[in-house]
């Protein structure tokens, strides 16, 4: 079955998740689920920890998990990978945050962390409701140190030194620029593209073999290493040069559209 089985790898926000309804699209659902009735492996691949895949969970089916950036990979329920942040540096990494006059989210595979007081940064208050939520906010803030974290996101305003952290943080992590003043920051050698390989490697399925599907800046990683790319309707334009098939936007039902037209799905 490998030789004609495919892995296909979905983003979640602007790719499966619509960003203007908040679910995912009924015809992108039954997308999926004919993909997997046909053989095919389907998996999230996205930016968020564990934690923060819960509602995708009860949207779609899927065979497994790629989170954080590549920090995690789950397969039919079975970690296959998970790498976490050493616990001095994630110690040296609030500090550095706090110095640089940013705030930001330390995101981990049960929880995410925030600082005790407000911020001002209104989007880092908008961030810390929405994550509680959902019932993702840990009960301890950056003042324990009794808990490790896997990736975390930084937010920048006037008054943040952005180039200063990035020195402080050294190439130890990868910073993705999201723009708006958003930063997520993977340790470096981990990525989407990682998670990716882990998986093939795993059931024994060829690269060219594996399709993607994203929109935004933290998808590039598994532009660049895959070779079918289908790239929303809207999107970030640093994902053109690395697309093979353009779609439509979520709303649209691209992610049907694509997988019909890919030969994917009857």
């Amino acid at each position: 079955m490998n030789g004609t089985r495919k892995a296909l790898f979905f983003d979640i926000d602007g790719t499966l998740l619509s960003e203007v309804t908040h679910t995912v699209p009924e015809s992108a659902k039954l997308a999926l689920k004919k993909a997997r009735e046909k053989g095919h492996l389907v998996f999230i691949n996205s930016g968020r920890t564990y934690c923060l895949i819960g509602p995708i969970k009860d949207l779609v089916e899927a065979d497994g998990y790629c989170c954080g950036c590549g920090t995690r990979v789950i397969a039919e329920d079975e970690v296959i990978f998970s790498a976490t942040i050493d616990h001095q540096t994630g110690l040296k990494i609030k500090k550095d945050i706090v110095t640089y006059n940013l705030d930001g989210v330390l995101e981990g595979t049960e929880s995410c962390y925030f600082q005790k007081e407000h911020s001002r940064i209104p989007r880092m208050e908008q961030l810390r409701a929405s994550v509680t939520a959902g019932g993702n906010a840990s009960p301890y803030t950056w003042d324990e140190d009794c808990y490790d974290f896997d990736k975390f996101c930084v937010l920048a305003d006037e008054e943040s030194d952005i180039t200063g952290f990035s020195r402080a943080l050294g190439l130890g992590f990868d910073i993705i620029n999201r723009g708006g003043g958003f930063y997520e920051c993977v340790p470096a050698g981990y990525s989407k593209a990682t998670a990716i390989d882990i998986v093939l490697k795993h059931y024994g399925i060829p690269l060219e073999n594996a399709y993607v599907f994203g929109d935004s800046t933290n998808d590039l990683s598994m532009f660049e290493y895959a070779k079918n790319c289908v790239l929303m309707g809207h999107h970030d334009v640093e994902l053109e040069p690395y697309a093979t098939f353009f779609t439509k936007n979520v709303e649209e039902d691209g992610i049907e559209y694509a997988m019909k037209k890919l030969g994917l799905i009857d």
